[in-house]
Order: structure tokens, then C-alpha cells, then sequence
């Protein structure tokens, strides 16, 4: 999966009106070789206290594909999209809740959610 084009272009404006000197990317979609393993996802709620504990008070972070092919909103499905939809969902739910980020998921690619950090 890439960023779309109108994603990259609002990334690199937000990054431009921030006058960012900083920034951190972790991707791995395309990292996982064909024969390779997908650790449970419980391990993927440490990057996200680990993003609010370490930016800056007023830092931004962003995620991507928080709308999951649009299926948070919709029932479930067969497939990849019903395997991931339910994470994402919680990911949602934890992200709205943590008090020390005021959030925003916008409907920008397949998802983006940015977050403020308060303290």
C-alpha cells in the first residue's frame, strides 16, 4: 500500500505550515516477506503509547488507513478487510479516548487520524 497523491500533498503541507524539523515514518506493509509472520496485534498498541510519550507537547501524529477501505462504519466483511476492521476500530476507540491527544480522523485516503499532543 502507498500513500495516495492527495494524502502525500496534505502530509507535506501540514509538515511545511508546521515548520516541522522532525519526523519520524514507520512502515512496514511491504516489509514482511511472503513466508513471514504477523505477530499478534496486541504489540501494535506500544508504538501509540510510545508516539504520546515521546513528541513534543504540541507535536503532531499522524496514522493512516484509520478508515479501512471504509468498513469501521460499515458491517463486517469476508476477507482481509473483515480480518483487519475490528482493530482498527479499537484503534479508533483508544486513539478518541487518550487524554493526552486531541484527535481528528479525516476522510483523507483511506483514512488519516492526527493527533495533537496536549502534555
Amino acid at each position: 500500500m502507498n500513500v495516495g497523491v492527495d494524502e502525500a500533498q496534505f502530509l507535506l503541507m501540514l509538515l511545511k505550515i508546521m515548520n516541522a524539523k522532525k519526523t519520524v515514518e514507520i512502515a512496514v506493509f511491504l516489509a514482511l516477506a511472503e513466508d513471514g509472520k504477523e505477530a499478534s496485534t496486541s504489540y501494535l498498541w506500544t508504538p501509540i503509547r510510545a508516539d504520546a510519550e515521546t513528541s513534543e507537547v504540541g507535536g503532531i501524529i499522524a496514522y493512516d488507513n484509520t478508515l479501512w477501505y471504509g468498513s469501521v462504519a460499515e458491517s463486517e466483511k469476508e476477507g482481509l478487510v473483515k480480518k483487519f476492521r475490528n482493530f482498527v476500530i479499537e484503534f479508533n476507540t483508544l486513539i478518541a479516548a487518550d487524554p493526552r491527544v486531541q484527535s481528528s480522523l479525516l476522510s483523507v485516503g483511506d483514512g488519516l487520524t492526527l493527533c495533537r499532543r496536549l502534555y
